[in-house]
């Protein structure tokens, strides 16, 4: 089976690998792909957010017969929807199940009104109430654009002034652009003993009936150690997660995961696809932070390393509604992956500057993200550019092979995390 998949990060990379793996997959093509993906699928320049363009594509190149849309804009713009009514088989999502994530104010009301366990919060449109409510509010707070803002924007603001400068950017100054026109402004949970709460993700293959989580994994959002400095798309990740037991596993499915697949059901929404569920332990339990409609970057580059099951198999029982029947089977042991950024990232940074990749080992691998060829040399192309992965029996082994394998790669402004896995008391 020839298959299309939609994006061009690491996220992608990652889908493209596994299914490269696959027995059943001839030919991968990618819109529009990255350096790394190209050595892989054959990259196609046509812009996934135009869904004539891309249903014409498909159209026209018969031998595709499958289409997986990864990346969160075209699964809020109604790609799936667009490909199903030509006939077209596709992973992902439709448009009116893709608001979990392309909406907060949304996904609020959906766990409020079904009794799933989230932050308190509340919405506003109007800068001017939303101003008055943090004024007489406590801190810290938590402000979110309400709409898709490439995993950058929420705001954790410990002070009024904070909070002030906060609603500004997202609701004045439109920061995160249309995605800032309405806000939703939360309470900060926080952990057991009122510290920070522990964040884990897990992404769950769902073909709106049965649910399948993947293994859980702990993203690192800010820029800098220690969770320091601006939130980004995520700048390494690993699994397992050390504290995320079999217990708060049947906890989760119980109380949040089967709740949201039953809600968006009787909402006349059937969700199909990988439904993100972005999580935090509190002293009230596990809570929802957020909802993503689509696999989770870069939690996606340490999850599907460790699938043991044919990642197409898995696709094609979420898209003919029979997950039930399909063991999804995983590996034992960890994966680590750590981001290399431009220099700058997330705020201002160039493109263009050439990547040189030395041995980096046979432990580790490599996710491309943002990267290109120019004049047949690697260079950067986006504010996250490499994935630096690698598998080990724990955690501490793979991040020191994943680390050893960044030292191996150079280019001008390269920035990266140098705490990724040893977050939650995790040594190593």
């Amino acid at each position: 089976m020839n298959v299309l998949v939609i994006g061009n990060g690491g996220r992608e990379h990652a889908i493209v690998a596994a299914l490269a793996k696959s027995p059943r997959v001839g030919k991968i093509y990618c819109m529009k792909g990255n350096a790394g993906i190209a050595e892989l699928a054959e990259c196609v320049d046509v812009d996934y957010m135009d869904n004539a363009a891309v249903c014409g594509w498909v159209e026209a190149h018969k031998d595709v017969e499958y289409v997986v849309v990864a990346p969160d804009d075209p699964l809020a713009a109604g790609l799936v929807d667009a490909l199903e009514a030509r006939g077209i088989r596709c992973f992902g999502p439709d448009k009116a199940a893709a608001r979990i994530e392309a909406s907060k104010s949304f996904a609020k009301a959906l766990m409020k009104k079904y009794g799933i366990p989230t932050a308190a919060y509340e919405v506003f449109d109007d800068y001017e109430r939303a101003l008055a409510y943090v004024r007489g509010g406590k801190f810290p707070v938590v402000l979110k654009a309400d709409g898709l803002a490439l995993g950058k924007g929420v705001l954790i603001c410990e002070t009024i002034a904070e909070a002030e400068d906060g609603l500004r950017q997202i609701m004045l100054d439109k920061a995160f652009g249309a995605a800032g026109n309405r806000v939703v402004i939360e309470e900060f949970l926080t952990g057991k003993e009122f510290t920070p709460g522990e964040e884990v993700s897990v992404l769950a293959f769902t073909d709106g009936k049965t649910i399948v989580p993947m293994l859980p994994s702990c993203d690192h959002k800010r820029a800098f150690d220690g969770d320091k400095g601006l939130n980004t798309g995520g700048m390494g990740t690993f699994t397992p997660c050390p504290f995320y037991t079999e217990e708060i596993a049947r906890e989760v499915m119980d109380k949040i995961m089967l709740p949201t697949v039953a809600a968006m059901n009787a909402e006349g929404c059937p969700f199909k696809g990988v439904l993100y569920f972005g999580l935090m332990r509190t002293k009230e339990g596990i809570k929802v932070v957020e909802y993503n409609s689509r696999f989770g970057d870069p939690e996606t580059q340490v999850v599907l390393p460790m699938l043991k099951t044919d990642l197409l198999d898995v696709f094609e029982a979420v898209t003919d509604g029979r997950l039930a029947d399909v063991r999804v089977e995983w590996e034992e042991g960890a994966c680590v992956c750590v981001v290399l950024a431009s220099g700058g990232y997330p705020q201002h940074y160039e493109k263009g500057k050439e990547i040189a990749i030395g041995d980096i080992g046979p432990d580790a691998f490599l996710y491309h993200a943002g990267t290109a060829r120019k004049g047949g040399a690697l260079v950067t192309n986006g504010g996250r550019v490499l994935n630096v992965c690698a598998k080990g029996k724990t955690v501490a082994e793979a991040r020191q092979k994943a680390y050893a394998a960044a030292d191996k790669i150079a280019f001008e402004g390269k920035q990266y995390r140098t705490d990724i896995g040893i977050k939650y008391n995790l040594k190593g």
